[in-house]
């Protein structure tokens, strides 16, 4: 029985030991998003940006404006003036009103629900999507993406971003040049790294949209460790004070 189980114990260890290195690898491939869902200025900014600039295509079905008011130190008041533009309700979810056929017709699929979608691919991923959109007039909607190429997407943060455009390095006999970097060709109202922190916001508030609990399993974590730290001084003592009475009885 012992050696089945050191066997299962050596092959999970075995098992991590090729998989963690798979995942550290993927993971340098993309520049650090530097998000903190614990910044809640982050957050309120980044929820203004989604608001203006994503709602219109991309719903949040699984958060509720009041949820996210509580979160997010907003008033009632404050999320329905400034955050709700559907028309919805204070307890109701974030629903996009976008028409579900009009918008295979336009991009070609609906656009996804982003509820889940920083657990899905990973702020890193998300951050480093919105920074690399790029014209491209191959494109049905005019705009192409290095992070995810051929995406269906057009740039919706274009007018605080600019216009990037791609610079192509040298192509290989038989294959097509590849992006080897993007410029901005027409600044927008941002420079580059007002618009980096934007995106940084945008995608901190994603983080938290995926798990809005995250925020008060970290407030509660902290009352729960100090707990257990006390806990363990009290049994110190209780332990103390027994074997004190054994060793004194020899």
């Amino acid at each position: 029985m012992i050696k089945r189980y050191l066997s299962s114990l050596a092959l999970a260890l075995g098992l991590a030991a090729v998989v963690a290195p798979a995942f550290a690898e993927e993971g340098e491939s993309l520049p650090s998003a530097g998000t903190n869902v614990a910044d809640q200025a982050s957050l309120q900014r980044g929820a203004k940006l989604f608001f203006n600039y994503c709602v219109g295509c991309h719903s949040l079905k699984y958060v509720r404006y009041s949820r996210m008011a509580s979160d997010l130190g907003l008033s009632e008041e404050e999320v329905m003036t400034n955050l709700n533009f559907t028309g919805a309700k204070f307890g109701e979810p974030v629903i996009s009103h976008m028409p579900e056929a009009s918008a295979k017709a336009w991009f070609g699929k609906a656009p996804p629900d982003l509820s889940l979608e920083a657990r899905a691919k990973g702020v890193d991923f998300i951050f480093n999507y919105l920074n690399a959109f790029y014209l491209d007039p191959t494109r049905p909607v005019g705009w192409n993406n290095t992070v995810f190429p051929n995406a269906s997407m057009p740039n919706p943060l274009w007018e605080l971003q600019g216009l990037q455009v791609a610079v192509y390095g040298a192509a290989k006999p038989g294959e097509e040049a590849a992006v080897e970097k993007l410029t901005i060709a027409q600044p927008g109202r941002m420079t580059p790294e007002q618009f980096r922190g934007a995106t940084r916001d945008l995608t901190a508030f994603l983080e938290y949209a995926a798990e809005p609990a995250a925020l008060e399993r970290r407030s509660v974590g902290i009352w729960v460790i100090l707990f257990l730290a006390g806990l363990t001084f009290l049994l110190y003592l209780l332990k103390h004070e027994y074997w004190k009475d054994v060793h004194d009885s020899h």
